[in-house]
């Protein structure tokens, strides 16, 4: 029988002395942004705009546990401290102006608070990408949103408009209404592509994080991420209107209309993760070359 000694009074008090900060950072983290949690992940589970937080969220929780900190911490207790300072005085301004946005990222600058603070700037940086997930999961402001969807609106009925023209389809466009013989097709909100944007860009971060290692590789990848979901929703506006025009008014609405749409996604998707070999090839081959030099 192994007979395993008991640590001494001294080093339990010294481990009950860590711990106790801790949790007192813990109690105050809940108390402060309990609400701002629970009105994210509602908007989460309730609004099809935000759905991508539920896939975003436990993944960067995933990513933070896969890379847990092994070395020795190198804690900035000034910087971590400031941090944590504007994380509550932007919560509770945000709070006065009943700004959801703001409210919501006050919580993840005070997460950032709090790994520089036990952590280090070090760990921060190294913890990026779950930090840039947990920010895209929070859903853009009306006042963005409506900005950014009546351009891809305007733009997505133009595209697809042209290229019913060019299948020689009679097609006359008036702002985001296109219209067909006999038939009118509404480019609406739910059709701009805002949303699959949103995912595009998301998965962008996530691809560029994960595969490859150059800043310029993954802003090249998050960039191709716009005109892709233009490109492709402009093709959805065409394949609707061809559909409807050729075949069946039924298939412009309803779940074909929906399954169109979400096929179509898993192209555009597909397209930026061949962006995504394409560029991380092209950086496996310039290492290669200045080795080799």
């Amino acid at each position: 029988m192994t007979v395993v000694p008991e640590a001494a009074p001294g080093v339990r008090a010294s481990a009950g002395r860590a711990a106790l900060p801790i949790a007192l950072a813990t109690a105050a983290f809940v108390v402060l942004f309990a609400q701002p949690t629970q009105l994210l992940i509602r908007d989460w589970w309730t609004d099809s705009e935000a759905g991508h937080g539920l896939l975003l969220a436990p993944l960067a929780l995933w990513l933070v546990w896969r890379d847990q900190p092994r070395k020795p911490y190198a804690p900035n207790m000034v910087l971590g401290t400031t941090l944590l300072v504007a994380a509550v005085l932007l919560r509770y301004l945000a709070g006065v102006a009943a700004e959801l946005f703001t409210l919501r990222f006050s919580m993840v600058l005070a997460l950032a608070g709090l790994t520089v603070f036990w952590f280090g700037e070090g760990r921060l940086r190294r913890w990026w990408l779950p930090f840039t997930l947990i920010t895209l999961a929070i859903p853009l402001p009306a006042l963005v949103t409506n900005a950014i969807t009546l351009p891809l609106q305007f733009k997505a009925s133009a595209l697809g408009a042209a290229l019913l023209d060019w299948r020689h389809v009679p097609v006359r466009l008036s702002g985001n209404v296109i219209q067909l013989p006999g038939r009118q097709l509404f480019v609406t909100e739910a059709c701009s592509g805002i949303r699959s944007l949103v995912a595009l860009l998301s998965l962008g971060v996530l691809i560029g994080g994960l595969w490859l290692r150059s800043p310029v590789g993954r802003l090249a990848v998050v960039a191709l991420a716009l005109p892709i979901a233009i490109v492709v929703n402009a093709v959805r506006v065409f394949l609707t209107g061809f559909l409807v025009y050729f075949v069946n008014p039924a298939l412009g609405e309803g779940f074909m209309h929906l399954t169109e749409g979400w096929l179509l996604f898993l192209v555009a998707f597909s397209i930026l993760a061949i962006a995504a070999w394409a560029v991380g090839t092209a950086e496996r081959l310039a290492l290669r070359s200045r080795h080799a030099s």
